[in-house]
Formats: structure tokens, sequence, C-alpha cells
């Protein structure tokens, strides 16, 4: 598995992905499928365009509750083994490693279901934190569901050390969640 730049090349195993149900997003599944399908049938370039975003130049965003939030910094690199297996992203805000109250965590990750339990969860951190390491932050938090021990595996493996629990805000549907902190100066 291998992580790579979304492209217009790739676009179409991506969209295959979306037509077999995978999402996104967890939070929202079917809207974020109809939403991305939506987008990509609009304006194919566009979206490409839209997952290296270090400017935060996009749009505003749009959170699962239909509240809008200024657009962060970001980028995202697809899971890639011959066809798309799943996404990688990070978000920061320049200069600090806080992050508003609005978004759960730095890095969010996601893999396609018929390609779960193969590590690509696991490799795919692993080789993006280097590529998130230049911009500066001392670390980057991740957030997982109490309940959801293989993404804890993901980030322990990783050098996550859990830092707290939290209460997901509205927007993202309340319930409780778990801080992960890993360390970039290493």
């Amino acid at each position: 598995m291998d992580l790579i730049w979304p492209s217009l090349e790739t676009l179409p195993s991506f969209v295959d992905a979306l037509h077999r149900g995978w999402a996104p997003r967890n939070v929202d599944g079917a809207a974020a499928i109809r939403d991305a399908l939506e987008e990509i049938r609009r304006d194919p370039g566009g979206f490409i365009g839209r997952q290296i975003d270090r400017l935060a130049e996009g749009p505003a965003i749009r959170l699962p509750d239909g509240s809008v939030v200024p657009r962060l910094p970001s980028f995202t690199r697809w899971m890639w083994d011959g066809e798309f297996c799943g996404l990688i992203g990070f978000r920061w805000q320049p200069g600090t490693p806080a992050l508003p109250p609005h978004v759960l965590g730095h890095i969010g990750y996601t893999v396609v279901p018929w390609k779960r339990q193969r590590g690509y969860a696991t490799a795919a951190l692993r080789q993006f934190l280097d590529e998130v390491r230049p911009e500066g932050l001392p670390y980057v938090e991740l957030t997982a569901d109490p309940d959801n021990l293989p993404s804890h595996r993901v980030i322990t493996a990783n050098g996550g050390v859990m830092v707290g629990r939290f209460t997901k805000t509205a927007a993202f549907g309340g319930g409780e969640g778990l801080r992960f902190r890993i360390e970039l100066s290493r």
C-alpha cells in the first residue's frame, strides 16, 4: 500500500468505492457519499484540487449537523494498492497545535471495508507522519470512539498516547471520544 496524491486518473477508483457504500466521513455516511458524488459530478478537477488546500482557499466546511465553519489548511492522501483503499488527511492552524472546537483532531483516516485488517491504516499513518512534520507542530492529535479498538491500535502502533476523554460537540453527535497525541519531535 502506498500513499498517493489524489488525481483525475485515480478518481474513478475513488468513485467506485463511494458507489460500493464507503463513506469519506464516518459521522454521516449516506450524506457524505451523496455530497462527494455530487461535488465530483459538478467539478471533478475542483474536487481533486480541494484535496490539497494548504492555504485554506476552498469553500467553508459544512459540518454533519449542517453548521458551516471556516476551512483550515489541509491536505489528503489516498491509500492505494492498485486501487483506492482509503484516505488519510491532515488539517491544522499555522503556528499553533491548537485546533478550533469543531475539529476533532489533526489527522483523520478511513479504510474501505473490503480492505480492512491488512495493516493499511497503520502503514498510512506511519508514512503520513513524515509528511506532516514539516508544518512545524510539536505534536498531532487524533481522536477515536472508546469502542473503536482497531483505531486505538493504529494510533498506538505509531507512538500515540491517550491524553484524555472528551465529549464530542453536537455537530458530531455528542458522545464520548478519546484523544490521542503523537509527538512529532522524534
